[in-house]
């Protein structure tokens, strides 16, 4: 049995940017140990796997470690692998996940996701974030992720994680966010209990990040920029229980797997 697979720069307009996915079309599910010992010899922040349901698409994602309930760097691959590589005629695709239905809307370059909104409420700042963020916050919220707001973004620039201590928290993730110079926000995100010490461009932390800054700046339309080592542009439009994340990808590689784990 032999499988497509296309590497996706995601959230970027060029190669070497933005964060990498691996999407693997499929014609029916592959098993879950399947799937996860695909994505970790990927070794990508995500792999995503799609197979046709009806007119629309079952759509999974899996980092090295485990499954997770929302992607959006990997979403977005996704669906411009059915728009630029899979010849899809539709203007939006849907796609049925474990956070329900998800659609993609292609506008020119940019890929459009409407995704559930996820705000965060404020909460005193754990000592564990605190310690593997080297410096306290000057606020702390929590949603699916920890939001650790700081005053500037070469504040949130200059952190050096201590993964290990992050690992001791009982979210998902960690946010860190501050106003940003010449956009409306930055941010960068960890997830070391996912595999993840730091994620380049991370879709679903804007589904906190959107409506935390809509409120604060009092816009809702913002340009937001992931300040990673490969950095990544999310345009977001919040929209009450919902946020409309926008972003451009880049082809890597295409490559086909010829041997799948358990097969002689």
């Amino acid at each position: 049995m032999s499988l497509l697979l296309f590497q996706i720069d995601a959230f970027a307009d060029r190669l070497f940017g933005g964060n990498p996915a691996a999407v693997i079309p499929l014609d029916a599910p592959l098993p879950e140990a399947t799937m996860q010992a695909i994505a970790a010899e990927n070794n990508l922040s995500e792999t995503a796997f799609l197979f046709p349901q009806g007119d629309r698409f079952n759509l999974r994602w899996f980092t090295p470690v485990r499954e997770v309930d929302l992607c959006g760097h990997a979403t977005l691959a996704t669906a411009w692998v059915l728009f630029e590589r899979l010849a899809c005629q539709k203007r939006e695709i849907v796609f049925d996940t474990k956070s329900g239905p998800l659609t993609v809307t292609r506008d020119g370059d940019w890929l459009w996701m409407d995704f559930p909104a996820d705000p965060a409420v404020p909460v005193p700042c754990p000592d564990a974030l605190r310690e593997g963020l080297g410096r306290p916050p000057m606020e702390v919220h929590a949603a699916a992720d920890y939001l650790a707001v700081f005053e500037s973004e070469e504040v949130v620039r200059a952190l050096a994680p201590d993964f290990r201590a992050l690992a001791r928290l009982d979210r998902r993730g960690v946010i860190a966010t501050a106003p940003g110079r010449k956009v409306d926000f930055v941010s960068r995100f960890f997830a070391p209990n996912y595999g993840i010490d730091e994620d380049p461009a991370t879709g679903s932390a804007h589904c906190t990040l959107a409506p935390f800054w809509a409120g604060r700046l009092g816009k809702t339309n913002l340009l937001a920029h992931q300040v990673s080592a490969r950095g990544g542009v999310i345009r977001c439009e919040p929209r009450g229980a919902r946020v409309r994340l926008g972003g451009q990808a880049a082809l890597y590689l295409e490559a086909t797997l010829s041997r799948l784990p358990g097969e002689d």
